[in-house]
């Protein structure tokens, strides 16, 4: 279900979007900087300061994560069901790893929320659409250096060709 492309793209996201909503059917829409795929079927996230997300989860475990290339703009949704983790718990060490790694000592992880993916889809910004005779990823990414004022970084291996922001920040 999580394919190496979708992998690719939440590697190149340096936040992703967690969607959960509350026993009111509240939606709330929150960044998360430290995730990462676990596996076919997991992405996990760590929970730094999101109290209400983990209420929401706690309260409907339905939800949907988002990330996007911001240059290429594209990426994907994932939808599906979500749990909290907490660092107490005996599978705490296991689902934290990959988010301790990008963390390090800097940011605390409380929990970690493991949401197992029920249904994938692609985020592809309108132009693709629009104009797909003229519109590229390259196209997309010049435009966006123009709107945002930003320059490539000068190394300029494959993967930052096509994430010319890459970092190795702890969202990467």
């Amino acid at each position: 279900m999580l394919s190496p492309e979708v992998l690719e793209y939440a590697t190149r996201s340096v936040l992703c979007w967690l969607a959960t909503s509350d026993e009111a059917g509240q939606p709330n829409v929150s960044p998360k900087e430290i995730f990462a795929v676990f596996d076919s079927t997991h992405i996990v996230i760590a929970n730094i300061a999101s109290p209400k997300s983990v209420r929401n989860v706690l309260v409907n475990p339905r939800v949907c994560v988002s990330f996007v290339d911001v240059f290429v703009q594209k990426g994907f949704k994932v939808m599906g069901t979500a749990r909290n983790v907490s660092r107490g718990a005996n599978d705490f060490p296991l689902w934290s790893a990959p988010l301790e790694a990008k963390a390090g000592p800097r940011f605390p992880i409380h929990s970690v929320l493991v949401v197992q993916a029920a249904a994938v889809e692609p985020i592809l910004a309108p132009s693709y659409r629009l104009y797909p005779g003229e519109v590229t990823e390259q196209s997309q990414v010049a435009a966006a250096m123009q709107n945002y004022g930003v320059m490539p970084r000068s190394d300029t291996s494959e993967n930052t060709a096509m994430n010319p922001m890459h970092s190795t920040g702890p969202g990467q």
